[in-house]
């Protein structure tokens, strides 16, 4: 395994809910689960540690932000994108987020449950139909593995947590990666990975398209942060 310092932006990464409403003497809508469990690799590859978001749960509590709670992630929701603009509207807020020897422990609060976006997002965790919880959020440190039986990446740090999501359809009962891993792309293998996971491309397929791609960015004045700007440009206007 060799060491990394940056990876993909906007990582999305997916975890059965674990949630559990605690509305005695809290406000209705009240809730708490994991955000993200440790040492689990995901559908993706990718491993969290123990330790990975003190780094960031500490610039949070500096500034006195909370990462926002989102529905689907919001406009960053699929490959795509979205064209609502009230998609970015967080649908409630965390009131606290901590590691434990477990994962990421959140706990926060619907809002605006007297409307009928508030009544549907909290009658469908009330059933168990809206089952997902989802953190967006961009790698710091990480080591990626060279053998068949390594993660493809363990994650050791968490640059940032602009936001944890409440999802509909995680794809694996203890944790996915999903959504969008669009930009900061720096090496060809990142651009792999982007297309990859998100475009849906076979492996041998991603490594073509990648190869040719990157190549000829490479040979352009900054054709790299173009290549992800213009990435980024489709996927708002389509």
């Amino acid at each position: 395994m060799h060491e990394r310092k940056s990876g993909l932006a906007a990582t999305r990464r997916a975890v059965s809910f674990q949630y559990k409403f605690v509305e005695d003497g809290n406000p209705a809508g009240t809730f708490e689960g994991y955000g993200s469990v440790f040492n689990n690799e995901d559908d993706g590859g990718d491993l969290i540690q123990p330790g990975a978001f003190t780094g960031v749960l500490a610039r949070h509590a500096a500034k006195a932000t909370m990462p926002k709670m989102l529905l689907n992630h919001g406009s960053m929701g699929g490959f795509f994108g979205g064209g609502d603009p009230m998609s970015d509207v967080p649908i409630g807020c965390w009131s606290t987020m901590s590691e434990d020897s477990h994962g990421l422990q959140c706990k926060g609060r619907l809002i605006n449950l007297d409307t009928e976006s508030g009544k549907r997002i909290y009658g469908a965790m009330k059933e168990k139909a809206l089952d997902g919880l989802s953190i967006g959020y961009r790698v710091g440190d990480y080591v990626r593995g060279t053998k068949p039986n390594e993660p493809r990446r363990t994650i050791k740090t968490v640059k940032d947590l602009p936001e944890v999501s409440l999802v509909t359809f995680p794809m694996n009962d203890l944790a996915r990666t999903g959504g969008v891993k669009a930009a900061d792309i720096r090496t060809v293998r990142d651009f792999e990975d982007f297309l990859r996971e998100v475009g849906g491309f076979s492996h041998a397929a991603a490594k073509s398209i990648a190869a040719r791609g990157f190549k000829a960015a490479e040979r352009e004045p900054a054709g790299i942060e173009a290549l992800a700007a213009s990435l980024r440009s489709l996927r708002r206007a389509i």
